[in-house]
Formats: structure tokens, C-alpha cells, sequence
């Protein structure tokens, strides 16, 4: 197998991965379940609800640009488009640090 086959093969993985990502991202808001999530139950359980509560009413250290994954306002359309937004910065992160590892 050449080069050029296999580079192919590896841009085709790639935006496969790309678009699976970006449809587990617009799908998840809707297929997610209402109830705690599973880091938030273990904190509870660990910290106890006094405590939970506490934590919540605190003020935090800097302002989330989308707090609890969503964008007010937009319901189950801005929850979809905050994790697409995350997703998108995350794969520009990933593709810009394995541009600057191929460097090296």
C-alpha cells in the first residue's frame, strides 16, 4: 500500500470521526437524561446534599461562556449548539497540538 492510499484512508477516518462527533453532539441534548448526571450524583454522595447545596449557591470563580451545556434562551436547540461549539473548539485544539507534534 503507498503513501497516497493510505493518506486517504486516514482523511476519510478522519472526517468520519468529525461528523459521528458532531452528531452525538446535536442528538445527546435530546437522548440525555433529566436526572442528575452521573458527576453530579457522586459528588452529592460523597459531599452530602447540605453541602451540595452549599457549593451551588456559591458565586464562581469566572462566568462560564455556556453554563450546564446551553445557551439561554434556545431550550434543547442552544443545549445541541453549546456541546457543537465545545466539540468544534476541542477538535481545532486537538488538530492544532497534533500540527505542532508533527513538527517536532
Amino acid at each position: 500500500m503507498n503513501a497516497t492510499v493510505s493518506g486517504n484512508r486516514n482523511t476519510r477516518f478522519l472526517y468520519a470521526g468529525i461528523v459521528i462527533a458532531l452528531l452525538i453532539s446535536i442528538l445527546a441534548p435530546f437522548l440525555a437524561s433529566s436526572d442528575p448526571d452521573g458527576l453530579e450524583s457522586a459528588a452529592e454522595g460523597v459531599l452530602g446534599e447540605e453541602r451540595m447545596s452549599a457549593l451551588e449557591e456559591l458565586a464562581p470563580v469566572f462566568e462560564s461562556p455556556m453554563p450546564d451545556y446551553s445557551i439561554e434562551g434556545h431550550g434543547k436547540a442552544g443545549e445541541a449548539g453549546a456541546i457543537v461549539i465545545g466539540t468544534l473548539i476541542l477538535l481545532g485544539i486537538g488538530l492544532a497540538l497534533g500540527k505542532v507534534m508533527k513538527k517536532k
